[in-house]
């Protein structure tokens, strides 16, 4: 495995571990997201970059533009659950209330 590759996954799965050890916070979730689809980011630039093949040269800006709306939707629902319960803590919202 080259470093480059070691870089990645590892920053992949120190992303994947803080989401499933670290759960307190709303806003901590959502940046080991954003850490997450980063590290996969540039991962398939780079690959792409490595094939030297233009099919694949628009999937990078694809994956970007779904990682744009998945932070705008996770902070917007960021934004409607500190309203409505005061705090982003994820041990005080139940998703068996309504």
């Amino acid at each position: 495995m080259s470093p480059t590759h070691f870089a990645f996954s590892s920053t992949f799965l120190l992303g994947l571990m803080g989401l499933a050890f670290h759960r307190t916070h709303l806003l901590s979730a959502l940046l080991c997201l954003e850490a997450m689809m980063l590290s996969l980011f540039i991962a398939l630039s780079i690959w792409t970059l490595q094939l030297n093949s233009t099919n694949f040269s628009a999937s990078p800006m694809l994956m970007l533009a779904f990682s744009a709306c998945e932070a705008g939707a996770g902070l917007a629902l960021l934004v409607a659950t500190s309203r409505t319960h005061g705090s982003d803590r994820l041990q005080n919202l139940n998703l068996l209330q309504c």
